[in-house]
């Protein structure tokens, strides 16, 4: 297939330039190994600084196909009550690329009292409120596609827009649950007509399963994500994944637009972690089969107590 013709098809697939978000929703393997991608709150729940660097779609095998970039550091402060981080983010899907450049603030309120006896297993429940701000960078080649006779093609769309998102979290032991909405300001400040970025809102939630809570040699990880967007289907993430000895890790995930994802991967150290992870498109979506990478390195004690 000719390359304007492939990226025709793949933009009028996608809805682009018509209604399109800065990010496209990163797979399980991105998203449940650094949930800060997608709210701010959880910014500083970690015992230490974390960095995280996730590549998907490097390998893809057609031109125009999705492909994303990120980098994400958070890190705690005050006694664990703030959480601090910044990232970076690109997309590329056809002929838009997006980056996102931003810092986030989380503050976290605990629910009960840490004075206990010495003896007493204690667990924490918080609620953490996430803040984001930074700038998106976003440009469309709709020259490219070659479309004559029509006025939603007939330029380029450059802009940089101010964006900002909120979240918030609940956690308890080994259960969390949060809600975010990463884009809140959407176009509000484009001054182009053909650009429409919608505000995606996440609901992600998730419990892990130890075999022996003073011993946890197996832990399962079951993990629910739900995207809502408005004129979009609502997608559902259903993910579980097998820690053994934080030696090594598997995990598959399905997603409802007929993806499926297996993720492998092990930890080195207690504080570096590297997973692969592959994507499997179904139905007649043309954009093909993806690889993907996370790798990670948490300090303090790393993934010792996960």
């Amino acid at each position: 297939m000719k390359k304007y013709t492939y990226l025709l098809a793949l933009t009028l697939i996608w809805g682009l330039p018509f209604l399109t978000t800065a990010q496209q929703t990163p797979v399980f393997s991105e998203y449940n190994y650094n949930p800060f991608l997608i709210n701010a709150a959880y910014a500083g729940v970690s015992n230490g600084a974390e960095a995280t660097l996730s590549n998907s779609g490097f390998n893809n095998e057609f031109e125009g196909t999705p492909r994303n970039l990120a980098f994400t550091f958070n890190t705690r402060i005050n006694e664990g009550k703030v959480g601090l981080g910044a990232g970076i983010i690109n997309d590329e899907i056809g002929v838009t690329s997006a980056t996102q450049v931003f810092a986030s603030y989380a503050y976290k309120i605990y629910l009960n009292d840490n004075v206990h006896p010495y003896w007493k297993v204690y667990d924490r429940s918080f609620l953490s409120f996430g803040l984001t701000a930074g700038a998106l960078l976003y440009n469309e080649e709709l020259l490219q596609l070659g479309i004559q006779n029509d006025p939603n093609f007939a330029e380029n769309i450059n802009a940089t827009l101010p964006a900002a998102g909120v979240g918030i979290l609940f956690g308890h032991a080994n259960f969390f649950a949060g809600v975010s909405m990463p884009n809140v300001l959407g176009d509000t400040f484009a001054n182009q007509d053909n650009l429409n970025l919608t505000r995606p809102l996440y609901a992600y939630t998730g419990y892990h399963f130890a075999t022996s809570k003073y011993d946890p040699n197996l832990i399962l990880k079951p993990s629910f994500l739900l995207k809502y967007e408005n004129g979009a289907p609502l997608q559902v993430d259903v993910n579980l994944s097998l820690n053994y000895r934080n030696a090594f890790e598997v995990g598959a995930g399905y997603r409802t637009s007929s993806s499926f994802n297996v993720v492998a991967g092990f930890y080195l150290f207690k504080n570096f972690r590297a997973l692969y992870n592959y994507t499997q498109n179904g139905g007649n979506a043309p954009i093909g089969n993806t690889h993907g990478i996370v790798l990670s390195y948490r300090a303090g004690n790393g993934y010792a107590l996960n």
